[in-house]
């Protein structure tokens, strides 16, 4: 059974920079999607980021472009999330997902099958 756990998170002032990693079991990593959605106090979860099985594809919510990436080291089952020019808004707790039947970039939420038990950002003005 794939187990995700995701560290890197904590207190940042805004400006600032975290690196997210989820870790993955399973003996078939490669092959899985795999995506950071992001739940905020009070709101529903929200799509962030995600990358192709091989990590030659990606794809990024608006209000991330340009600010954060998503990467992947397959020899590591490790899937990340380097988030830099931090603002306020960015505070959530942030989950990590992945498909362990589709390996193409998954943008939605119900495209996943397994997910993290998340991991707080907070982002301080």
């Amino acid at each position: 059974q794939v187990q995700l756990v995701e560290s890197g998170g904590g207190l940042v002032q805004a400006g600032g920079s975290l690196r997210l990693s989820c870790q993955a079991s399973g003996r078939t990593f490669s092959s899985y999607a795999m995506g950071w959605f992001r739940q905020a106090p009070g709101k529903e979860r929200k799509f962030v980021a995600a990358i192709r099985w091989s990590g030659s594809g990606t794809a990024y919510a608006d209000s991330v472009k340009g600010r954060f990436t998503i990467s992947r080291d397959n020899a590591k089952n490790t899937v990340y999330l380097q988030m830099n020019s931090l603002k306020p808004e960015d505070t959530a707790v942030y989950y990590c997902a992945a498909s362990v039947t589709r390996g193409q970039v998954l943008t939605r939420e119900r495209s996943y099958d397994v997910w993290g038990q998340g991991t707080q950002v907070t982002v301080s003005s």
